[in-house]
Parts: C-alpha cells; sequence; structure tokens
C-alpha cells in the first residue's frame, strides 16, 4: 500500500489555481468500509463551499485530512500548492498555522479571557506584544466583542464564544478557514449570525468550508453545496441545496 501511494502522490496533477485539491482520494481504516473512496475534489481561491451528508458520509475524514490528523490511504491533498502527506512532524504545526479552524464546541481556553484567548493564536507564532495589542481589539471588533474583551468564556453566550473562536481562527489571517459543525450548539438567531460573520469574511476573500447538518442555512444561503455519502461525493452544485440521499 504505501508504494501505491508513493506512485500515486508523484503523478502530476493539472494545476488550474485551486487552493485545494483532492486528487483520487481515499480512506480507509482497519475496520468497516472506506471512510473516504476515490475522491475528487477543487477548492478555487475565494470560494464558500458547504459541506454536507450524513453522519458517516466522510465529511470528518475529509476536515482531518486537510488538517493533516490523518494521511491519505491512497490519492493526493494539494493545499495552496503542499503535498499534505509528504509533510514531516516538524512541519505540521506550521502548515496548520495557515489554516483557520473552528469547531461546534468551541475549544476555548476556560481559565483565560477573551482578549487571551485570542491572543494565545498569535502568541505562538511569536507575534511581537505591540502588535498583538492591536491586532487583537481589531479583529474582536470585527466579530463583534469589542466590550467583552475582559470576559471568561463562562460569562459569554455560546453565539458569543463561538465569536470569540472565530476571532481566534482569523487573527493570523489564514487564507482558508475550516468550520466544522460551527452552529451545532447554538440557537437559530446565533445561528445565523455566525454564518453572516462567515459570509462577511469570504468577502474579503478567505476560501471558507463549512460543514454542517443545518438544512435552512443551507438551503438559504445558496453558496456551492457538495454533498457526501459513504465516502463518495454524490452531488456538487454551484447555488445548491441540502439533498436527501437514501
Amino acid at each position: 500500500m504505501g508504494l501505491f501511494t508513493a506512485k500515486r502522490t508523484r503523478r502530476r496533477i493539472r494545476d488550474d489555481g485551486s487552493l485545494i485539491v483532492l486528487d483520487k482520494v481515499s480512506k480507509s481504516y482497519e475496520t468497516g468500509a472506506p471512510a473516504l473512496n476515490g475522491v475528487n475534489l477543487r477548492v478555487k481561491r475565494g470560494e464558500f463551499v458547504f459541506i454536507v451528508g450524513d453522519s458517516g458520509s466522510g465529511k470528518s475524514t475529509l476536515i482531518k485530512l486537510l488538517l493533516r490528523e490523518l494521511v491519505p490511504t491512497s490519492g493526493t491533498i494539494l493545499v495552496n500548492g503542499q503535498n499534505v502527506a509528504h509533510l514531516k512532524r516538524r512541519q505540521i504545526p506550521r502548515y496548520r498555522r495557515k489554516l483557520g479552524i473552528v469547531f461546534q464546541d468551541f475549544r476555548l481556553l476556560k481559565d483565560r479571557n477573551v482578549y487571551e484567548n485570542v491572543a494565545f493564536a498569535q502568541r505562538v507564532i511569536q507575534v511581537p506584544t505591540r502588535e498583538i495589542k492591536r491586532n487583537v481589539p481589531a479583529i474582536l471588533a470585527t466579530v463583534g466583542l469589542a466590550g467583552k474583551y475582559k470576559a471568561k468564556p463562562k460569562q459569554l453566550s455560546g453565539g458569543e464564544q463561538q465569536r470569540v473562536a472565530l476571532a481566534r481562527a482569523l487573527i493570523n489571517k489564514p487564507p482558508i478557514l475550516l468550520a466544522d459543525e460551527p452552529t451545532g450548539n447554538l440557537d437559530p438567531k446565533n445561528s445565523w449570525e455566525i454564518m453572516k460573520l462567515l459570509e462577511k469574511i469570504n468577502e474579503g476573500g478567505t476560501t471558507i468550508l463549512v460543514v454542517t447538518h443545518n438544512r435552512e442555512i443551507v438551503n438559504e444561503m445558496k453558496k456551492r453545496v457538495i454533498t457526501m455519502k459513504k465516502g463518495v461525493i454524490v452531488s456538487d452544485e454551484e447555488q445548491g441545496g441540502y439533498i436527501d440521499e437514501n
């Protein structure tokens, strides 16, 4: 299998300017059917893409492959021209700093206030303190939390916590934002507010991939919609909607 993978990754892939490329990507675990099975996907710079499908369709595996938490069993993944599977262990943290990531459960540092949660992402890459003091208030204002910088996560609503997570994901100006069920723990009002923020961020040039089960949002926003089922892409529609695949 290793030899097969190496041959696959050496094959030249046509460059059409896509920021994210999956070329015949499969991922198998020790038990069960492949989580991904020959997936081809191209996402161009500046796109806003929803990825939808039932549990077990392969959405989470796709995100983990893009984050380099997993490597494909076969096929090639290129992110901004970089072959993700070829990254050495020491290169992975630097690669991930070029991605923004937002999760359903926020993953904030509970013992630190809003300012420190966001500043943490800059301290990791050794941004000078004077720049952090300028950048954090600016991004908090962008997500509508300018007056909440001293609050601890437990003092915030779910929607506010997700805004902090979004600010943290964006402060280093990544070209790509991955949002894994970003509205999964939010009520409808806060869900829409977060999605409108993502749309605004996308209009600024950030490429956005959103994994979601929220049918109403997908159907209303009319973005590109990729539907997955049992490890394959069954639909890829511009200005699409949430479809049922039985």
